[in-house]
């Protein structure tokens, strides 16, 4: 009888270990997918920001510091490697094309370039959709954080080495990068 009930309970903490460990597999799994969606809109938005400046570059010619700027910004955040440089990289990009929508406000023909406003407007869908893509992956760092810190599962996690992710989220003290980006005249 002893045997059945050490048998039982040892096929029970057995049944946990391996449920807590796909859990973690699980959650690492989503984290990278999570990014990967992340990636993909931020590639998208990169993609539209040269179209965007060539289309201002004709109307507005001697703004060319605001759109270098732009320029070397998407240049940065396509190199970017962690999370950290991508949320630097991003808060950049977002203040050189807040810049570059600004200038845009000086040249009425440019506002009315129907190039332009298809632009903005796929420039707009794209950061709705990072700043989608940005809750969910923040959403899913956060389960494997606390899974990785509550009790008992955080000694599956440390056992196995798992590890959380960074938060991807912008800078601390930085109120107008925390603004979304005004596609809209």
């Amino acid at each position: 009888m002893i045997t059945w009930i050490l048998l039982a309970v040892v096929a029970a903490v057995v049944i946990w270990l391996i449920y807590t460990y796909n859990r973690f597999v699980t959650l690492t799994n989503r984290t990278e997918e999570a990014w990967s969606d992340i990636d993909v809109q931020m590639k998208r938005r990169y993609d539209l920001i040269p179209n965007l400046v060539e289309t201002v570059k004709g109307y507005a010619t001697h703004e060319a510091g605001t759109l270098q700027k732009v320029t070397e910004a998407r240049t940065k955040a396509m190199g970017a490697q962690t999370v950290a440089e991508h949320a630097e990289a991003e808060n950049m990009l977002t203040g050189a094309l807040k810049s570059l929508f600004a200038v845009s406000e000086a040249y009425p023909d440019l506002k009315a370039n129907s190039n332009f406003v298809e632009l903005q407007r796929e420039l707009s869908d794209t950061e709705n959709k990072i700043q989608a893509a940005r809750r969910f992956y923040n959403s899913v760092v956060q389960e494997l954080q606390n899974a990785l810190e509550m009790f008992p599962s955080n000694f599956v996690g440390n056992m196995f080495g798992f590890k959380t992710r960074e938060f991807f989220h912008l800078e601390e003290g930085e109120a107008a990068a925390r603004q979304p980006v005004k596609v809209q005249f």
